[in-house]
């Protein structure tokens, strides 16, 4: 079986991504004839024809198309281990969690206050990021475990424990008809003619379709429900964020969602068996006591 060296990727993922070998060669650092007489060595070795070369640039084969993804894949997983190893080396670090800002406060103090009784005030390490952010984390290295949403979120490669298993809201402005209405369904928050969803980035990064306001951190998306320009639809747990300015209408119909603490399948993060432990503590404090993740009305309707 062929093998590829680092080097070879890294090369072939720069002229992939600019589709020019004089810009991949001065991304590279290198002089171009050098880089074109290692990718035609790479063609040959694989017997494929990774590019179709012509005068104004080159452009990818279908093979050479594979190749792109799978050199991006296999870099970044070296990139990781490198990560990995260096951090599992130091005498001591703490074990960091990844977690979208606005999830559920109240989950995660309960996740740190029982984690911080097996691990020490300094063992865990919070890594505030956007929607979706998650599993690139936990793939790079640049995290250890992740506070996840089934099914909304990518959970590719990764092991799970369920933590919480909750419906939907509507997040609307105050000011907004539904915001008296003790109930909706997803029909009726879909289409909206005054107030439409907002629009999430996909994985790769392209925006669906609608006339939604884009938005991408959840300041944007507040501000977007304040202003009357969209409305949106989460777990009843992350309403804790809301603004003042909003409302939380209950989604009767909305798929249910379940909160997972979540870590590479192919490694075991330090500490995670205390990490672990702590998540299936909280899950049975809330079994016990649900209304520890209610948030005050007047704290969040405004």
């Amino acid at each position: 079986m062929e093998t590829l060296e680092t080097r070879e990727l890294r090369y072939f993922a720069a002229v992939a991504q600019e589709l020019h070998f004089g810009r991949a060669a001065a991304r590279l650092g290198i002089a171009q004839p050098p880089l074109s007489r290692a990718i035609q060595q790479l063609e040959r070795r694989l017997g494929v024809r990774l590019l179709d070369r012509g005068p104004g640039g080159v452009a990818l084969t279908e093979a050479g198309s594979v190749l792109k993804v799978e050199a991006g894949l296999a870099l970044a997983a070296v990139e990781a281990a490198v990560r990995r190893t260096r951090r599992a080396a130091a005498p001591s670090r703490a074990l960091r969690l990844a977690t979208k800002a606005g999830a559920s406060h109240e989950l995660l103090r309960l996740l740190l206050e029982q984690t911080a009784r097996a691990l020490g005030a300094d063992g865990i390490e919070v890594v505030l990021c956007e929607v979706g952010e998650q599993a690139g984390l936990l793939r790079s290295g640049a995290a250890d475990v992740a506070i996840m949403h089934r099914p909304v979120d990518d959970l590719t490669g990764v092991e799970t424990q369920d933590l919480l298993t909750e419906g939907q809201v509507a997040i609307v402005p105050s000011s907004h008809p539904l915001a008296s209405r003790d109930q909706v369904t997803l029909a009726e928050v879909s289409h909206l003619p005054d107030l439409p969803m907002a629009r999430w980035p996909r994985l790769d990064g392209t925006y669906p379709d609608g006339p939604g306001p884009e938005v991408r951190t959840q300041s944007q998306l507040a501000q977007s429900v304040a202003l009357g320009l969209a409305l949106l639809v989460i777990p009843a747990s992350s309403r804790a964020w809301q603004w003042p300015q909003h409302a939380a209408v209950p989604v009767v119909d909305a798929p249910e969602i379940t909160t997972v603490l979540a870590w590479p399948a192919h490694t075991r993060p330090r500490a995670l068996d205390a990490v672990r432990e702590a998540a299936a503590e909280v899950v049975r404090r809330l079994r016990s006591d649900p209304a520890a993740l209610v948030v005050p009305e007047d704290g969040a309707q405004g």
